[in-house]
């Protein structure tokens, strides 16, 4: 086993977990919205379906898997991070393969659900809780370096795809990434993932094993033990999980929806594709050293601080989308994208074990994962109907300032328990 392999005899295991739930977090791009964005264009060419049945069908497919992520993080508590990681990659592997011979409407359907199932969701999901059971002291620091495989994914898939699909055709882009997954995140997971340092006599944080252990194979270092582990039932009875969940669900609905739509808006500002590509390349750019600092921060700062500042900068966001019809202007408005989606990447990641604690933290944190995957499908329909209906985006930005004034409220709720009758 890669535990036991004399170069890692000074170094911290948990920095090997990582690397390998980071891996996780860049696989589960072909199930994310950047990556399949690219393909859009390709299925209404080649077999004419119209925008809005393919946009219904993605938002159908994300919701019903976003229903079942409660189901997903049962399981990871069940049999374990290792052996989610190794089933879920090979069938996103196959997801992937499927998705390269879809032919109907019916067969995209069932794709994207696997996708979305699969990758978004699940593949975000498990790395999270297993990096989490790795550290303890420096989880905002770990989330930080694990969020910049995020970014990385979220500024590969879309030039890759791109490239693929000018080259080889759309069908060698989906078995590109099948063939990634199953060579090689699936046997690292395999061979390198263990769901816990105490599994081989390590401590969370790199902390030394005490000389004598119990037989129990229990937590006995300071730290560990100061930890409350709640179960889903003693955290679902807090205020701070239901108010959690709506810190949670709100960013991945506003800024899905304003990522499926970002070309159509800054084309109604006056603005052109290639400086809406800019800044979502930009916003990613910049939210990689904001993923490290937040991971300081999160450190240090209470969490649903955190969170107050995100939906401050949310509300900011919206209304400085309206005025954006200038390149420079829309530089400032993708820093500021930036600066929020580090926060955010970092705060969503660890509420939920600093909250909670450890040992029930799939089953928790799946329903944070389901909240946010409805979140998502839920995002660009606002926008789109809006749209249609009033032929500007400015009513539908408008309404939906409501929804970072709500976060916010939620966010100055969501004090961290300190009791199993809080």
């Amino acid at each position: 086993m890669l535990y036991k392999l004399k170069f890692f005899h000074n170094i911290y295991y948990g920095w090997l977990i990582l690397f390998i739930g980071g891996l996780g977090i860049f696989f589960s791009g072909p199930g994310q919205t950047y990556s399949n964005s690219q393909f859009i264009d390709e299925y209404i060419r080649d077999f004419g379906w119209s925008r809005s049945e393919v946009s219904s069908v993605y938002s159908i497919a994300t919701l019903l898997a976003g229903l079942l992520m409660i189901y997903v993080g049962k399981l990871i508590d069940r049999v374990g991070q290792r052996a989610m990681m190794v089933i879920v990659g090979t069938l996103l592997s196959i997801a992937c393969f499927y998705n390269s011979i879809v032919s109907s409407i019916w067969m995209l359907a069932i794709g994207f659900f696997f996708i979305r199932l699969l990758g978004q969701g699940s593949m975000s999901l498990i790395p999270n809780t297993l990096v989490a059971q790795w550290f303890i002291k420096r989880r905002g620091r770990a989330f930080s370096l694990k969020a910049l495989f995020g970014f990385a994914s979220a500024m590969s898939f879309p030039i890759i795809n791109t490239a693929l699909i000018q080259t080889w055709g759309w069908e060698v882009a989906w078995r590109f990434w099948g063939i990634l997954i199953i060579i090689i995140f699936v046997p690292l997971a395999f061979f390198g993932v263990k769901n816990r340092p105490e599994m081989i006599g390590l401590e969370p944080d790199g902390l030394q094993p005490p000389n004598r252990r119990e037989a129990t194979g229990g937590f006995h270092t300071p730290i560990v033990e100061a930890e409350k582990n709640w179960t889903l039932a003693q955290a679902k009875r807090t205020k701070a999980f239901w108010a959690i969940l709506i810190c949670v669900g709100i960013p991945a609905m506003v800024n899905t929806g304003i990522t499926f739509h970002i070309t159509s808006i800054f084309n109604e500002n006056g603005l052109s594709l290639e400086i809406a590509a800019m800044v979502l390349s930009l916003m990613a750019f910049v939210g990689i050293p904001m993923s490290l600092v937040s991971g300081y921060i999160t450190d240090k700062v209470k969490t649903n601080y955190v969170f107050i500042v995100i939906f401050i900068i949310e509300f900011v966001l919206l209304l400085f989308l309206l005025v954006t019809k200038t390149f420079w202007l829309a530089i400032i408005f993708g820093i500021l994208w930036g600066l929020a989606g580090g926060l955010e990447r970092i705060a969503v990641g660890v509420v939920w074990p600093n909250y909670f604690g450890r040992k029930y933290i799939g089953s928790i944190n799946g329903y944070g994962a389901t909240v946010g995957v409805i979140g998502s499908s839920l995002g660009p329909l606002p926008f789109g109907v809006g749209f249609d209906l009033f032929q500007s985006y400015t009513p539908v930005l408008l309404a939906t300032l409501i929804f970072p004034v709500l976060g916010l409220i939620s966010a100055i709720l969501a004090k961290k328990p300190t009791s199993f009758s809080d």
